[in-house]
């Protein structure tokens, strides 16, 4: 097969001493949605996620379980299969550090680079971090109470001496140099190349790849005291899952499979395949990966989210109160790839309800409820487009193209955010031309507003199919389009040169594509302190009010009128740095200009489309040489990030809120 026309991807294979946690289920999403991605685009891929099921730490865990380390990885393992299933990663092959074949290929492999000089025996005397199966030397941390920290997860280190082979990694110095140099993509983001080149200067010694003290792991060959050290076990699952050293049965496979096209991880382990992994196959004479894409830790508070931290959040929790779709769509839009990303509850639930209930579901809902109610259900294309139209599908052809470049960088949460503005221009030309008034005045163009919107959801739902598969296959479903892949078939191709010339047959609503979560609000009682008649005591009253409060009178509060409306356009303000210029539509109630001062909080294009609730008859005032007409109603959150007020469902511009 012609390598352009297949895609291989690989997840690092996790470690079985505890479930999945959230910073697995991150690096496994990346890899399916790249998957998917390239499926999109007619590729034939394969996807490689699985466990690592060796070494001293899960030796020592298995004795602390009471159970031998076989049976304690093999109670692991369903763990995840459950997870990824339920997340919908749709992995072709689940490797298994214990799997027999895996076994005798790695065995082949040592004696391979045995027989060609490439490793040796000797004694390894030095530092050693059993959490992370890591050799540290004390040049790469500070002494801390005698021993050097581990660099990865902080724990000091314990000091041991035994008889171990070596594998001649210093030899492979300058050769891992001129290919970082000559292949200036191989590790993306940049920052982390220039940390692997860095180290790789800084002098490579010879790493002991063999273990006498521990028992738990892959019979070195030929020398039963040894065992295989478990990354040099574990990194060959890449080769050993396709088929490599298992004879000419799955030579096959694996010449058409290898080399990698993308190998996914996280920052903490990125020395072993940047370094180690690239010299082991240089002495193995294969080609190396195409690219190591190294992203970055979830942060829970100040601290990497990790199993050994115990700061862990638990996949299966988010999945059964969100779902999957709603959860794989935050980690791929919310966490960037290239660096270090929070993960808060609260910000999952906002982005659930606004970006995926309200920007998107909320819009194909109003097309399908509006296209029925003035009997449209089969909505053909249109030859001519009137100027709006035309400049939506032209702006189409444009996001595709620019999605396109940031998903073949694995840019993700790039590539979502152009295409979270193409959905707010898509709503703002739905609402601009009123398509509820065309209907009664003008059908012709009420019947083209809708079909525009329906290629434009047609589009929007391909392009996340590899994000949110479920939810974008229900709504190709709504437009009755029928989803299929193909070989040799490109539809992201196609999609860039769409004439916008399908036919849906819309279908009945029946439920929202997405549902906002229910947020709790706790709100405590006040308390205040008042003399108790009966005892003369003081006492706790619950609920009591404030009397500091500032209470107004109901006649007052009704004296405000608060009214939706829907933002259509979005300038900004020359002599301010916090203000916008915003035209506000108001429905019957015609279009307001409001100035807000929100320009840090949200850019332009997040602005337009939105719906949110203003105070309506709020005296004009001047403000830096324009009128606004009106107020804008936010919130600030902990961070003091403005959040827009707004309601539950799309409602018409100009309802007054009661």
């Amino acid at each position: 097969m012609a390598h352009r026309d297949r895609f291989y991807v690989t997840t690092p294979i996790y470690y079985v001493t505890a479930k999945p946690h959230l910073g697995s289920l991150y690096s496994t999403l990346i890899a399916d949605v790249a998957a998917r991605w390239q499926k999109l685009q007619g590729k034939k891929t394969f996807f490689l996620t699985g466990t690592d099921e060796h070494g001293q730490k899960i030796a020592q865990a298995a004795e602390a379980a009471g159970k031998d380390p076989k049976t304690f990885v093999d109670h692991f393992v369903p763990a995840y299969k459950t997870v990824w299933d339920e997340y919908e990663i749709a992995y072709d092959y689940f490797v298994r550090t214990t799997d027999h074949n895996h076994v005798l290929a790695v065995q082949k492999w040592i004696r391979k680079l045995r027989e060609q000089g490439d490793i040796y025996k000797s004694v390894y005397t030095g530092w050693y971090c059993t959490s992370d199966e890591a050799f540290v030397t004390v040049e790469e941390n500070e002494i801390h109470t005698g021993s050097p920290l581990c660099p990865s997860c902080g724990r000091e280190t314990s000091y041991i001496s035994e008889e171990s082979y070596f594998f001649k990694l210093s030899a492979y110095q300058d050769r891992l140099l001129e290919y970082y140099k000559s292949h200036p993509h191989f590790i993306t983001p940049k920052e982390r190349l220039n940390e692997v080149i860095s180290f790789v200067q800084s002098g490579l010694k010879d790493l002991s790849i063999s273990r006498t003290t521990v028992k738990w792991g892959i019979p070195f060959p030929d020398d039963e005291k040894h065992v295989v050290y478990v990354w040099a076990d574990a990194l060959n699952n890449y080769i050993t899952a396709i088929g490599w050293g298992q004879g000419e049965q799955r030579e096959e496979q694996f010449n058409q499979w290898w080399p990698a096209d993308l190998q996914v991880m996280g920052k903490d382990i990125i020395r072993f395949h940047a370094v180690y992994w690239p010299a082991f196959l240089m002495a193995s004479g294969l080609p190396l990966p195409k690219t190591l894409l190294v992203h970055g830790w979830i942060k829970v508070g100040d601290q990497k989210m990790s199993k050994s931290l115990g700061n862990v959040v638990d996949p299966q929790v988010l999945y059964q109160k969100y779902g999957a779709d709603p959860v794989r769509y935050y980690l791929m839009r919310h966490l960037a790839v290239t660096q270090d990303s929070p993960f808060h509850i609260e910000d999952l639930e906002k982005a659930i309800g606004s970006e995926l209930a309200n920007d998107l579901g909320n819009l194909l809902n109003r097309v399908i409820v509006l296209a029925h109610k003035y009997q449209l259900t089969e909505v053909g294309p249109h030859e001519v487009l009137a100027e709006q139209a035309l400049a939506l599908r032209n702006d189409c052809w444009d996001m595709v193209e620019e999605y396109g470049q940031h998903m073949n960088e694995y840019m993700m949460h790039i590539a979502l955010g152009r295409l979270w503005r193409y959905i707010n221009q898509v709503n703002s030309y739905f609402h601009a031309n009123e398509p509820w008034k065309l209907a009664k005045t003008d059908p012709k163009l009420f019947e083209q507003v809708i079909s525009s919107t329906c290629h434009s959801l047609h589009t929007i739902a391909l392009l996340l199919w590899p994000v949110m598969p479920k939810k974008m296959e229900e709504l190709l479903s709504a437009l009755s389009v029928q989803w299929q892949l193909a070989p040799q078939h490109n539809i992201v191709e196609q999609l860039k040169t769409s004439r916008w010339n399908h036919t849906f047959i819309l279908q009945p609503s029946t439920k929202s594509l997405f549902e906002k979560p229910e947020i709790i609000v706790k709100e405590e009682p006040a308390e205040e302190t008042v003399n108790s008649p009966e005892n003369g005591k003081e006492a706790i009253v619950a609920g009591t009010p404030n009397n500091n409060m500032n209470y107004i009178a109901i006649d007052d509060f009704t004296k405000v009128e608060l009214i939706v409306g829907t933002v259509v356009e979005c300038v900004t303000v020359d002599k301010s740095d916090k203000l916008y210029r915003l035209q506000i539509d108001f429905g019957d109630k015609g279009t307001r200009q409001i100035l807000s001062g929100v320009r840090q909080s949200f850019s332009q294009d997040e602005l337009i489309g939105k719906q949110g609730i203003f105070v309506f008859n709020l005296k004009p005032r001047a403000m830096v040489g324009f009128e606004s007409n009106g107020m804008m109603l936010f919130a600030k959150d902990e961070n003091g990030r403005a959040i827009m007020a707004t309601v539950g469902h799309h409602v018409p511009n100009g309802t007054k809120i009661t």
